[in-house]
């Protein structure tokens, strides 16, 4: 991966797997979902290292410095060393996680329909059910 002092905003984005295509992350640059140093950005603004950057990705807001910059994306374990994110927004995160979790409804994670074999184990609990009563 060929390192450089400075790169656009939209292809440090790619770069460091924010997201999948470049495309992508333009348009979450054009749609004010990313900014730089506090202020929001065109697809063009360049980067350098030690700037802060702050992505918001469906509910999740980011906030990371930039470590390094590079043109071309590469491995995910060389992307990871490109940023390092905030404690605050790293904490921020995990309780936005955690109350997603929480609010779900009750049932949302029982899956879908039973298979066969479960739905004969139910009518069996039943069954046993019935009897005691």
């Amino acid at each position: 991966m060929a390192l450089v002092n400075q790169v656009r905003i939209d292809r440090w984005l790619w770069a460091a797997r924010f997201f999948k295509t470049r495309g992508a992350a333009t348009e979450a640059v054009l749609g004010g979902r990313v900014h730089v140093n506090g202020e929001r950005v065109k697809p063009s603004k360049l980067v350098h290292a030690g700037d802060t950057v702050e992505v918001t990705s469906g509910t999740a807001r980011r906030t990371v410095a930039v470590v390094e910059v590079a043109e071309r994306r590469g491995p995910a374990s060389v992307a990871a060393t490109m940023f390092a994110e905030t404690p605050e927004s790293r904490a921020a995160r995990e309780q936005h996680a955690l109350e997603r979790r929480l609010a779900r409804p009750l049932g949302a994670g029982l899956g879908g329909r039973p298979t066969k074999q479960a739905r004969r184990r139910l009518d069996a609990l039943r069954r046993a059910q019935r009897r005691e009563r």
